[in-house]
């Protein structure tokens, strides 16, 4: 592997509805991807490397995302920072910028990670709100969705809530904030009249976490299932069979990533 000496931390926001996710894929357009197109670009070579703090699913968005820039050159701030958002696509853009010691390691390094997944139910949405909000048809009973959120606090035993474990995957995980509120903070004139969202924060998650909780909570909402079963999802080691239930990806968007 080629040695680097210079390190930068580059954060991003993007819109994820039209992306197959952050990981480079054969046959299919990923944000890591169109990062490194862009950057080919702008630094008028290929001798540098980028690795992102995380793996977003396909049409997930984030507010704050953060990828280091492996190099071996010193950057000016300023003028790389205006022609990296000059030419990223509209739906991605650079937000902040620093740099980072050799020591520094963004998948290792201890943060916590904070999403929101906004929904509604009712009649069917405006198409505009497909790409950040999932809304539910019928009724959903917000009030039990609240109390079932406050259930996964704390550390629990979540080998139900994510899909194709590796045989070393720690399963137990500790949820630091999980809620559900009403949402007044991320409106569009086009989005349901009344709009939830659910907020969660933990130092790791599993593949798919995020989505099979919140789907775990559509069923209660739905009252497809009870509190003690929730309950019962994360504290049971014996039963083993997997959830079924995943919520749509659109509504999920990664809030933000704090480094320790």
């Amino acid at each position: 592997m080629a040695k680097y000496s210079n390190f930068y931390l580059i954060h991003i926001q993007y819109l994820g509805f039209r992306f197959h996710g952050w990981q480079k894929q054969t046959n299919a357009k990923t944000l890591h991807e169109m990062v490194d197109k862009t950057l080919w670009f702008v630094l008028g070579h290929e001798n540098y490397k980028t690795l992102g703090t995380s793996r977003t699913d396909a049409k997930v968005s984030a507010q704050h995302f953060v990828f280091e820039l492996f190099l071996n050159e010193s950057l000016e701030f300023e003028p790389f920072f205006e022609k990296l958002n000059s030419n990223l696509p509209s739906d991605i853009r650079a937000i902040d910028i620093e740099e980072v010691d050799a020591k520094f390691n963004i998948i290792q390094s201890s943060k916590i990670k904070e999403y929101h997944y906004y929904f509604a139910y009712g009649e069917k949405a405006h198409p505009y709100s497909a790409a950040f909000i999932k809304t539910i048809p019928g009724q959903l009973d917000v009030p039990l969705m609240k109390e079932g959120a406050k259930l996964f606090n704390g550390e629990h035993r979540f080998d139900k809530y994510v899909t194709q474990p590796k045989q070393d995957t720690v399963l137990v995980r500790e949820i630091i904030k999980s809620e559900i509120l009403d949402n007044t903070e991320f409106t569009a004139s086009f989005f349901p009249k009344e709009t939830f969202v659910f907020k969660v924060s933990s130092k790791g998650f599993m593949r798919n976490q995020v989505r099979l909780m919140m789907g775990q909570l559509f069923e209660l909402g739905k009252h497809n299932i009870t509190l003690e079963e929730v309950e019962k999802s994360i504290s049971d080691d014996t039963d083993k069979k997997a959830l079924t239930v995943i919520a749509a990806a659109s509504g999920l968007h990664l809030i933000k990533v704090n480094f320790d």
